[in-house]
């Protein structure tokens, strides 16, 4: 049986300038800020600043009780509209983050479209549709109202 990737689509209205939000999208400090439940570290490649064309970051975190280390890339960028990253190696089989933006009036549309794929074929599968593809969900979620705090806060 062929195995199934979930897509993950989110949307979050920010109100601040296009490229406010698409740096702070990109900031590795501000990433380890909303993933700090997870104990998440970049240890290897890029570990702070700006993620820029081309470059790596290894995150290294805490989910489901276990350690993880998962590598990823930027394979797409153009500024201020839109960049992808894309996991070089980690626990997932695959997955492809792209990140959009729009300027709409005063407000920045931030779009997310988080495709993954588990693997041990329908193992995998089973895992995503239990508790995988939601537990995802909420870590954008909560990733991307951190974004928005920040965009929106005076102090930026």
């Amino acid at each position: 049986m062929k195995s199934k990737k979930i897509i993950i689509e989110l949307s979050t209205y920010i109100d601040a300038p296009i490229e406010r939000c698409f740096n702070l999208a990109r900031s590795i400090d501000l990433h380890l800020d909303s993933m700090a439940q997870t104990g998440e570290q970049a240890v290897a490649g890029r570990t702070t600043g700006l993620m820029e064309l081309g470059e790596t970051v290894t995150w290294r975190a805490k989910h489901f009780g276990v350690w993880q280390t998962l590598t990823s890339k930027i394979t797409e960028y153009s500024y201020p509209n839109y960049f992808t990253d894309e996991m070089v190696r980690g626990a997932f089989k695959s997955f492809r983050h792209e990140h959009l933006f729009y300027a709409v009036g005063d407000q920045t549309v931030m779009k997310d479209i988080f495709i993954f794929e588990s693997p041990y074929g329908i193992l995998g599968r089973w895992a995503n549709s239990l508790f995988l593809g939601n537990y995802m969900s909420r870590l954008l979620e909560k990733r991307n109202g951190v974004i928005k705090q920040a965009a929106e806060s005076p102090a930026n």
